[in-house]
């Protein structure tokens, strides 16, 4: 007996690891569970005690074991990131709460409880989701929403069940097709597409007139281009490279560069380099938010960066500023893209139907359509997007998301960023030439 309440004890630890979490509260601490019913506050549970709709109770041997009452229905289980919170003060958050409420409303006994939990660190998403699955499968959430990079290392990892014969919605034609491959890994379905964001070129109209869309028309223009020179992941470098329709995999699956056309990129940065277009001091930036801060203070004309930094920006200043497609090596339309996802993690099978119906809920394009717009992301559905009220707004980002190609996998992106970064940063600061430091990236990922 009491190996079994120590057991029992090690659960509990494990439990309040994979907690509810919520800013500015540090990751993995416990805090209130949002529980959604009808037409009522929303009661908050006391850290410490059972969760809503929770109970804990001896069974005839003595050993305390966990169920759940639902007198009512099925309780679904609902994990969110921090910037998703539905009990935000945003336009988003309010329009987020606003539908999960209509959900239960339209499904007479169901509740929600809602989880907001960091991405990462002590008790983030693919941590508790892990934690959860080896001790206490009944805690896993039945939806959870995933940026591209957890949903891959979550299913991979065997932690989310796929929408295969679950939903035909993924398969629908209405979705962009970046978003498509969003939702699918390894030939199944494991996400239903919620936002997109894709890689822009954003610009003050006040500085540019000519907008480039290439980047031989950048150099012409002579004015500085920012992006995230040392960016680990040299995204920027990476779009460049894939626009020319190169693969970054051999023919066995491995990482792979072509010796010929990384050499015509990098050419082109060192004629940008010496034009004043894309100068050595760029080197200093290696993430998106180092150079948002440098481009705002308009200084500079031109930064490359993501939709969603842009967006969220206009809504807040929307004086002088815009975007545009990336200028690429040859003009061709062309950008990198990501986004976030429902995912299925829940264990019990009863609660499956109910949890593909709240995907399909919240992935409805009227509610896409609001959600986004006031969001600062991409609809990853054509007929959302259809939704924008503002038509130069809409044209733009449908020029984008019709030229997006899905980000390559975490793997290959940690396989062969850093190589590309020092190529770059090498040809930047006239350290080497193109055609060397092309090489020099090509023995460091071409690995027989």
């Amino acid at each position: 007996m009491i190996t079994r309440y120590l057991i029992f004890a090690i659960l509990l630890c494990l439990l309040t690891q994979v907690g509810c979490t919520s800013l500015p509260f540090q990751p993995g601490s416990n805090q209130p569970v949002s529980t959604f019913t009808p037409g009522g506050a929303l009661p908050t549970a006391i850290p410490g005690t059972p969760l809503a709709g929770e109970v804990i109770t001896p069974n005839p041997d003595g050993e305390l074991i966990n169920t759940t009452q639902t007198p009512e229905g099925a309780i679904l289980n609902v994990w969110l990131p921090p910037e998703f919170d539905p009990e935000g003060n945003s336009p988003a958050s309010q329009l987020l709460k606003a539908r999960l409420d209509e959900f239960v409303a339209e499904h007479p006994g169901v509740g929600l409880e809602v989880r907001v939990k960091a991405l990462d660190g002590p008790g983030g998403l693919l941590d508790a989701l892990a934690a959860a699955k080896a001790a206490a499968p009944l805690a896993l959430p039945d939806l959870v929403l995933l940026p591209r990079p957890l949903l891959e290392s979550a299913a991979l990892k065997g932690l989310l069940s796929p929408y295969d014969g679950l939903s035909s919605l993924v398969d629908d034609p209405s979705w962009f097709e970046y978003a498509r491959q969003l939702a699918h890994l390894k030939g199944s379905s494991y996400g239903m597409p919620f936002v997109g964001d894709a890689m822009v070129m954003a610009y003050h109209p006040s500085a540019i007139g000519n907008i480039p869309n290439s980047l031989e028309a950048s150099i012409s223009l002579g004015e500085v281009l920012l992006f995230p020179a040392t960016d680990p992941q040299a995204l920027f470098t990476l779009s460049n490279y894939l626009t020319t329709g190169e693969s970054l995999q051999d023919a066995e699956g491995r990482p792979s560069l072509d010796k010929d056309t990384l050499t015509n990129i990098l050419e082109i940065y060192q004629r940008a380099s010496l034009a004043g277009v894309m100068p050595y001091w760029i080197t200093q930036y290696s993430n998106d938010a180092q150079v948002w801060e440098a481009f705002k203070g308009e200084q500079f004309p031109m930064a490359v960066t993501w939709a969603s930094t842009y967006l969220e920006q206009k809504l807040k200043e929307p004086a002088d500023l815009s975007f545009a497609p990336l200028p690429t090596p040859e003009g061709t339309p062309f950008t990198l893209a990501t986004g976030w996802s429902w995912a299925l993690a829940g264990q019990d099978t009863e609660h499956r139907a109910l949890s593909v119906s709240l995907a399909e809920f919240l992935v409805e394009k009227d509610f896409l359509a609001a959600y986004t717009d006031a969001a600062g992301y991409l609809p990853p559905r054509v007929d959302a997007l259809q939704g924008w009220q503002d038509a130069h707004l809409r044209q733009m980002v449908e020029q984008i998301s019709y030229s997006a190609q899905l980000m390559p996998t975490a793997d290959l992106i940690s396989s062969i960023g850093p190589a590309l970064e020092q190529a770059v940063v090498d040809v930047l600061k006239a350290q080497s030439d193109p055609q060397s430091a092309a090489q020099a990236a090509i023995d460091q990922v071409n690995q027989p």
